[in-house]
């Protein structure tokens, strides 16, 4: 159904396949979970195909005190979505007097994706928080939705998956999981082309959101 009905926009001519792919071709993010926090992870390199347009990206972006995103992707089409996750995370809140769960947040996001699929949000999600545990989703660009332990998504995926399952075990205090998810980036820096620059974490507990950062050399 996607082949025939969205292969190349009648205006502009644009074979979207090969724009999703152009788009989801860079960057490395990992998340993991354990007992008591989800570790968020992303390099800092945007590019355009081979060309390095910056070397300070932040690609996580914080939802509350006790959930973030990380985003890959189109930018804007992403900035895009952060930002209506965090409003209507708010205005949830304000109207019930209780916090969105993240499951609800996760399918929120994979309802808005799969109602756009004809002219599609070119984004791949992570999303990580807790509520009445620590919980971890990947969400793709057509709305499919699934609940992980581990996951790493973008170019570098292949390289920081096998550094994630080789080390990864839910009996992880805080520091090994951040080092863990760290190592798993800086992996993919060293044979990725895509990935670069610096490793930026997130740790997310019960007292809320802790930033890190580290440089890669």
């Amino acid at each position: 159904m996607f082949e025939n009905s969205v292969k190349r926009s009648p205006v502009y001519r644009v074979d979207i396949r090969e724009a999703i792919e152009r788009a989801l071709k860079g960057t490395t993010t990992v998340g993991l979970v354990t007992k008591e926090a989800v570790i968020l992870g992303a390099d800092k390199r945007a590019t355009a195909g081979m060309y390095i347009a910056h070397k300070n990206v932040r690609k996580i972006e914080v939802i509350d005190n006790r959930a973030a995103l990380t985003i890959a992707g189109l930018v804007a089409d992403a900035q895009t979505i952060a930002d209506f996750l965090r409003y209507r995370s708010r205005m949830y809140s304000i109207m019930t007097g209780t916090p969105m769960t993240i499951k609800s947040m996760a399918s929120l996001l994979a309802l808005v994706l799969n109602s756009s699929k004809y002219f599609p949000f070119i984004v791949q999600l992570l999303l990580g928080g807790i509520d009445d545990r620590p919980r971890l989703y990947q969400i793709e660009l057509f709305g499919d939705v699934t609940e992980e332990k581990y996951v790493a998504t973008g170019s570098g995926s292949p390289i920081a998956i096998g550094v994630l399952e080789s080390g990864y075990s839910e009996d992880l205090d805080v520091d090994q999981a951040v080092r863990l998810a760290r190592d798993a980036i800086a992996s993919s820096i060293k044979r990725d082309a895509y990935t670069g620059e610096g490793i930026d974490i997130v740790v997310i507990t019960n007292s809320g959101i802790k930033s890190l950062y580290y440089q890669v050399k």
